[in-house]
C-alpha cells in the first residue's frame, strides 16, 4: 500500500522566503497607485540606486524597481506570507530636490530639540523641637538659669529617660554642656565686647566733630550772605528782573512801578515794564 503523501496546509506559517532586491516580472497590480506624496518623508528614500518606500499594506521598507513603470517588488510581510501590496504601481510626484529639502528641515528640528526637564516637588524640612526653637544664650549667666529652669521642669514630669541624680536626658546635657563652654570663654568674649566699645565711641566721636564743623560751615556761609547788600545779592542772582527792581531809574509821567497798596488807581495807565 503506498504511502499517503503529506500536503501542507496553504494556512500554516512558514520560513520567511529570500527574494531578490531587484525583479524584472512585469506583472502589474491591480491595487491603484501608490502616490509618494500621501507618504511621510521619513518614509520614502529617493536616493539614486537606493529607491526604496514603506509599504502602506505591510509596513516594511520595499525596493522599488523599474523605469517606465515603477512599482514595489514582490515581498512578503511580517506573517511570512506573500503582501498584497507586490507589483503595486508607485506614482513619483515629488521631485528629489523637494523630497532632500524637507528631510533637511526635519532633522534639523529634530536636533535642535530639548528634553523637558523634570521639576523636582521641593522637599518639606522637619520642623525643630521645641527646645531648638528657642533662642540660645549669649552668657554664661542666661545659660545657667535656662539650664536651672529645664533641670526644675523635666524632674517634676514623668516623662521616659527625664533628668535625675547624676542623669541628664538630651535637652538637660545640651545647656549644661553650653553653660560650661560659655564659662570657658566668658573672659575672651568680655574682652572682645570692650574693644568693641572702644571702637564704637571713637567713630561716635569722629561723626560728632564732623557734624560740628559741616554745621559751623553752613552758619558761616549763612551769614556772609545775610549781611551782603541787596546790589550783590540781585547781581549774584543773575536774574534780569531782580536787577531791573534793583535798578534806579526816573520813571515817566503817569507810570507807576508797582500795583499794589492803598494808593491802587482807578483809571487806566500805561504800565512802565
Amino acid at each position: 500500500m503506498p504511502a499517503t503523501a503529506t500536503h501542507q496546509s496553504p494556512t500554516s506559517t512558514r520560513d520567511k522566503r529570500k527574494r531578490p532586491q531587484r525583479t524584472r516580472t512585469k506583472n502589474v497590480s491591480h491595487h491603484p497607485a501608490l502616490e509618494l506624496s500621501t507618504l511621510r518623508v521619513q518614509e520614502v528614500n529617493l536616493e539614486p540606486g537606493k529607491e526604496h518606500v514603506v509599504c502602506p499594506d505591510c509596513r516594511t521598507w520595499c525596493p522599488i524597481t523599474g523605469l517606465r513603470t515603477p512599482k514595489l517588488v514582490p515581498h512578503d510581510g511580517p506573517n511570512a506570507r506573500r503582501c498584497i501590496g507586490t507589483n503595486r504601481r508607485v506614482l513619483l510626484d515629488v521631485p528629489i530636490a523637494e523630497w532632500r529639502q524637507v528631510l533637511a528641515e526635519g532633522v534639523t528640528d529634530t536636533a535642535s530639540r530639548r528634553r523637558t526637564s523634570v521639576r523636582r516637588k521641593p522637599q518639606v524640612k522637619a520642623l525643630p523641637a521645641i527646645s531648638q526653637m528657642t533662642s540660645a544664650p549669649v552668657s554664661a549667666a542666661d545659660a545657667l538659669t535656662a539650664y536651672r529652669e529645664h533641670f526644675t521642669m523635666c524632674t517634676a514630669g514623668r516623662a521616659p529617660g527625664r533628668c535625675g541624680g547624676t542623669h541628664r536626658c538630651a535637652d538637660g546635657a545640651r545647656l549644661a554642656a553650653l553653660y560650661e563652654q560659655l564659662q570657658r570663654t566668658q573672659p575672651h568674649r568680655d574682652r572682645e565686647h570692650k574693644q568693641e566699645d572702644r571702637v564704637e565711641a571713637l567713630l561716635t566721636r569722629h561723626r560728632s566733630a564732623v557734624a560740628r564743623r559741616h554745621t559751623a560751615a553752613r552758619w558761616a556761609e549763612h551769614r556772609d550772605n545775610t549781611a551782603a547788600g541787596r546790589k550783590s545779592l540781585a547781581k549774584r542772582s543773575g536774574t534780569t528782573i531782580e536787577e531791573a527792581n534793583n535798578a534806579c531809574r526816573l520813571h515817566p509821567a503817569n507810570t507807576v512801578p508797582e500795583l499794589r497798596g492803598p494808593n491802587l488807581p482807578l483809571e487806566p495807565h500805561r504800565i512802565r515794564t
